[in-house]
């Protein structure tokens, strides 16, 4: 039997982004975050009863402060008590998973989609997705980018304006561009 391209998309193998019921996902969550993103202003208690409806799974207490950017939000999931601030953008082709506690400063982008290496793929239209993890109690400053297939461990901290670009053990402190861990020895 033949899988479908949102199957094949969700399993992270090569999809075409174009197909009906992928661009109709795309469509309706373009709907939903109309809804979130025009309630900015409105109380947290109404954001959570949205972002329920949405989202893969989102934990009490969490708030995502609108306005708010992803592809379909069903791959998001996040645990309670988490914090994401102001213009989060996430590219959600593939899971995205959020510890309980984690704070994202504002306008943090997460990214699952990719594109194939071969120049040949990328012309066909072709896509893959690989998930990112993040861990409990991380935090990530504002303005930083974690790129496909990133895991950040537990306690983590992500400094402004880093670009992640491979994992982050747990408890570390990673910087810059590309992101490192950052000497704990070195003295400001």
């Amino acid at each position: 039997m033949m899988r479908s391209q949102k199957e094949k998309m969700l399993a992270g193998e090569f999809y075409n982004a174009a197909d009906p019921e992928i661009q109709a996902d795309l469509l309706a969550t373009g709907a939903w975050l109309k809804r979130y993103n025009d309630t900015l202003g409105q109380t947290t208690g109404h954001w959570h009863e949205l972002l329920s409806e949405r989202l893969g799974e989102v934990g009490r207490g969490t708030v995502i402060r609108p306005p708010f950017f992803c592809d379909y939000g069903f791959n998001i999931r996040i645990g309670a008590n988490a914090y994401i601030n102001f213009n989060c953008v996430i590219l959600d082709v593939v899971e995205v998973k959020i510890g309980q506690g984690t704070a994202i400063g504002p306008a943090v982008q997460i990214y699952t989609a990719d594109h194939p290496h071969d120049a040949e793929q990328r012309q066909a239209g072709l896509q893959v997705g690989r998930p990112v993890r993040i861990g409990s109690r991380v935090w990530i400053g504002g303005g930083a980018i974690i790129l496909p297939g990133v895991t950040i461990g537990d306690n983590a901290v992500v400094g402004a304006g880093s670009v992640v670009t491979r994992d982050v053990p747990a408890g570390a402190k990673v910087v810059g561009i590309p992101a490192r861990v950052a000497n704990p020895h070195k003295q400001a």
